[in-house]
């Protein structure tokens, strides 16, 4: 059964496939970002020590980048629909036993058995909108549906964590629960069956090497600010990450059915998409990470007017981004990219300017307008950008890329600024001595971004390259006549 279009006009069948992929990558990203306000109350309910309550959040973030380029690839080989399937299912299960368990270690477990399987709902999620939805016009108004479900799912969290917190921590676990279990349900009913590659092996050894690497990778980068980026577990574990990575690239030279086809690396697009988005998310989640410190910790504010300060980017992702479609239509990708990390990096910019006193609407509000409109107009771009031009069988493959891009970037960015911030006196109780760490973590924010925005660049000066190409062509043509 296959219910691809190229139509901007759809039945309900077809809006209720794109709502019901589009609601579980709401729910991944809500998990993300929930937790967060909850882990004061976690800590003094179940009695962690600061080393292990940390890893109730960066255990979601292990599963889910350490395993999303293996995810990918799975959902094209073994069928789109039953991946998703299985690992919206898994998400569900997972989410109730984290709001039922009373020991620490089984709750740190079920965040990475989350992760994991949103480490497989999000890339298989977005191979099926690309798959339904021919490329052109249509994908690129359900893509910018889509991630208005990522964006504003994890601006939700952070409003939701303030929320349940008031009532109960395990709630922040549950509440995902029902949604995918209702999400389950309706893609059981609605999504089709897609033909898998026929024909293919599973390449074990590259799986192995591949998800080893990725999940060390990752397990390095989320310690080495607590254990230190100079300390020899820290050094050991990214050597052992680099080796196995690189066995995993001459595996995929020599196999005959790769994991990741390395060749599709060679697509420019999709390059500047995964390098940009890995920069535009990490400077992001360095950014809000430094913004709660500031607003809590020096101005004072609660975790829920904390939350509720993000809430104008959220408003603006969530009324913005379905309706950007005509406007990537008529600029291209690359111009709606860099414009919107043009609007990143003033945001982050003005955000320089704070201090003890700062009020919210004069240093706050501008920098939070900003950011919404960036990420409206470059979040839907990077993934029409990352998957135009990739064949069907690997669009799974495609949506691995990027997902892992921006997580590992992510995870990065928020490493590299907790170490400035710590490095420059930001775990000092008092607000002059925060701030003092807060200046340059800012400035490393705002530097990261920059690096976005040359990337960014690169791809206007690459599509300027491809429209004159068929003109000089044109003209020689015409001289040699």
């Amino acid at each position: 059964m296959s219910l691809s279009t190229t139509s901007t006009r759809w039945d309900a069948r077809l809006w209720g496939v794109l709502l019901t992929v589009s609601i579980v990558i709401g729910l991944d990203a809500l998990d993300v970002s929930m937790v967060g306000v909850a882990l004061p109350a976690i800590q003094a309910d179940l009695g962690l020590s600061t080393n292990a309550l940390q890893w109730v959040v960066s255990g979601y973030v292990l599963g889910y980048g350490g395993l999303l380029l293996l995810g990918g690839r799975t959902a094209d080989l073994l069928g789109r629909r039953r991946v998703f399937l299985v690992a919206v299912a898994i998400f569900a299960l997972a989410s109730l036993l984290g709001g039922l368990v009373d020991d620490g270690a089984l709750l740190i477990a079920s965040r990475f058995i989350k992760g994991l399987a949103a480490a497989f709902t999000a890339p298989a999620a977005l191979s099926i909108i690309t798959t339904t939805f021919q490329e052109g016009p249509a994908r690129n108004k359900a893509i910018s549906i889509f991630a208005v479900f990522g964006a504003s799912g994890y601006s939700a969290g952070l409003v939701f964590s303030g929320l349940l917190t008031e009532v109960g921590w395990r709630w922040t676990f549950l509440l995902p629960a029902p949604i995918a279990l209702v999400a389950l349900v309706a893609a059981w009913k609605l999504i089709p069956s897609y033909q898998r590659e026929e024909g293919r092996g599973y390449d074990f050894p590259g799986a192995i090497t591949g998800a080893a690497g990725s999940l060390l990778l990752v397990f390095g980068v989320v310690e080495a600010p607590e254990v230190g980026w100079a300390a020899p577990r820290t050094l050991i574990t990214f050597a052992v990450a680099l080796a196995l990575l690189v066995t995993f690239v001459v595996i995929e030279k020599r196999s005959r059915h790769p994991l990741l086809r390395l060749g599709i690396l060679k697509s420019g697009p999709l390059a500047r998409a995964n390098l940009g988005g890995a920069l535009f998310f990490g400077a992001y989640i360095g950014f809000q990470f430094v913004v709660m410190l500031y607003l809590q910790r020096v101005l004072g504010w609660s975790a829920l007017q904390t939350a509720l300060g993000f809430l104008p980017a959220a408003l603006i992702v969530a009324f913005g981004s379905p309706r950007i479609e005509p406007l990537i239509d008529r600029l291209g990708t690359p111009r709606t990219i860099f414009a919107g990390v043009v609007a990143h990096v003033i945001g982050y910019a003005l955000f320089l300017r704070i201090d003890e006193h700062s009020g919210y609407a004069g240093s706050v509000l501008p920098s939070m307008i900003l950011l919404g409109i960036g990420f409206t107009l470059a979040f839907s771009s990077l993934n029409i950008q990352a998957t135009a031009g990739v064949s069907d069988n690997e669009q799974g493959l495609a949506g691995g890329l990027l997902n892992t891009s921006l997580q590992v970037g992510g995870a990065i960015g928020l490493a590299v600024v907790t170490a400035v911030l710590t490095a420059n006196g930001g775990r000092e109780a008092s607000p002059a001595a925060l701030l003092t760490g807060l200046t340059p973590a800012l400035t490393v924010v705002t530097g990261i971004a920059v690096l976005g925005l040359l990337v960014a660049a690169s791809g206007l000066v690459a599509r300027k390259r491809t429209v004159e190409e068929p003109v000089v062509e044109e003209e020689l043509l015409a001289l040699a006549d």
